[in-house]
């Protein structure tokens, strides 16, 4: 078994040649390009392995050194304990296994090859890689922002396919991709800092509502007295559109209906998850000229989000145009499902190419940088098999608002 190396990789340490583990050396090296440190995997210890000669030593040493690169290489070098608020799991671990990987490299004698190959392909992160080789030593901020950027793409998959949905939070924007390049843009809403922060996700949009309701949490029906004023108010219950219920139990269920005055505006994406947070869209358009937008109670509310729903259902629900507007119209609460669904990525990338592919710097407004930049800043942390946060799922209690 490899020391420092999990055992379910490797019952004995694969065969090295001399000028594989010199090529490995060479490849520590040259980590530095990739935002990484060579220090972290111990290249004076393979330097010496190969001094050594041939043998057991040489072949455990290399193989712990080509297993560490290429888990910071596909998973991310920071800790998840630092990656707070990041409720996705990478799915590179049963894609591109280690093992397979490691086996594969050697047999074909290019191990440069299998270790490039586990880069994002994001052209986000080949521009942050430019970046990095233009900024000088001297300018170590910059340079740790970088790295951290360039991090956060290998936390996601290597490849996010073909057609997504992507919003980088800090931003304010969302993204219609295909295949790398963006045919649509909207400017965003996002949760306020704190306990309504938005969490990171990588979640399936499955479906397009249209004239969606709004069932009003209890903190506002009794919270703030709103279910016994609907229900001892009809005025007032007409004019914002509530229709309350007692139940059994005497608890109130206040549901708004649907209507262009619904918290949620006139659509929502179906992306089912824990955290309760969606795409949808809001009466406040207003809001969406302001500079700063974190508004919100988690969810994303989004512009011309009309727009982007009747897309949606033609393009991937397959739904002709004018029953498409036909339904948008109808006042009536309708999920068409896509036939064809994609990913929805929310992000939190403070360094990145804005929607018109300049690279910016964006304001770190849920202070989320921190800890990685803390977590580069020290030792390497050996993995540990964790490929999600431990944090709590908390569903937002408020989406609408």
């Amino acid at each position: 078994m490899v020391q420092d190396v999990p055992t379910d990789f490797f019952d004995a340490a694969p065969v090295w040649s001399m000028e594989q583990a010199e090529t490995l050396l060479g490849y520590v090296a040259g980590l530095g390009n990739e935002g990484l440190f060579p220090r972290d995997y111990k290249p004076s210890e393979l330097e010496a392995a190969i001094s050594a000669g041939d043998g057991e030593q040489l072949n455990e040493v290399a193989t712990r050194t080509f297993t560490w690169v290429a888990q910071d290489l596909r998973d991310g070098r920071t800790e998840m304990d630092s990656r707070k608020q990041w409720f996705v799991v990478d799915p590179d671990a049963e894609r591109l296994p280690i093992k397979t990987l490691l086996e594969d490299a050697l047999a074909g004698d290019d191990i440069v090859s299998a270790l490039d190959a586990l880069n994002p392909t994001h052209p986000d992160y080949a521009v942050l890689k430019q970046r990095l080789l233009e900024t000088p030593e001297s300018d170590r901020a910059s340079r740790a922002k970088i790295r951290a950027n360039m991090d956060r793409w290998r936390w996601l998959a290597r490849d996010l396919g073909p057609s997504y949905l992507l919003t980088n939070v800090p931003e304010y924007q969302l993204r219609m991709t295909v295949n790398d390049r963006i045919v649509r843009s909207y400017r965003t809403i996002v949760g306020k800092p704190g306990k309504t922060s938005t969490p990171q996700l990588a979640e399936t949009l499955e479906g397009v509502i249209f004239n969606p309701t709004w069932t009003v949490p209890q903190s506002i029906v009794v919270g703030e007295g709103l279910g016994a004023k609907v229900l001892n108010n009809p005025a007032y219950a007409r004019s914002h559109n509530y229709k309350a219920t007692k139940n059994g139990d005497g608890t109130i269920t206040v549901v708004q209906q649907p209507g262009p005055g619904n918290s949620l505006g006139m659509m929502k994406l179906d992306m089912p998850n824990p955290h309760a947070i969606f795409l949808h869209d809001t009466p406040a358009k207003q809001l969406f000229d302001t500079q700063d937008r974190a508004y919100s109670h988690g969810c994303i509310r989004t512009e011309r989000a009309l727009e982007l729903a009747l897309t949606l259902a033609m393009v991937l629900g397959e739904v002709p145009k004018e029953e498409a507007v036909a339904i948008s119209k109808s006042g009536e609460y309708t999920k068409v499902p896509l036939k064809k669904q994609i990913p929805v990525y929310i992000t939190y990338f403070t360094m990145a190419q804005d929607i018109d592919g300049v690279m910016r710097s964006f304001k770190d407004i849920y202070g989320r940088d921190e800890p990685v930049l803390a977590s580069f800043a020290a030792p390497r942390v050996a993995k540990d098999g964790r490929r999600e946060t431990t944090e709590e799922v908390v569903a937002i209690e408020d989406p609408g608002l």
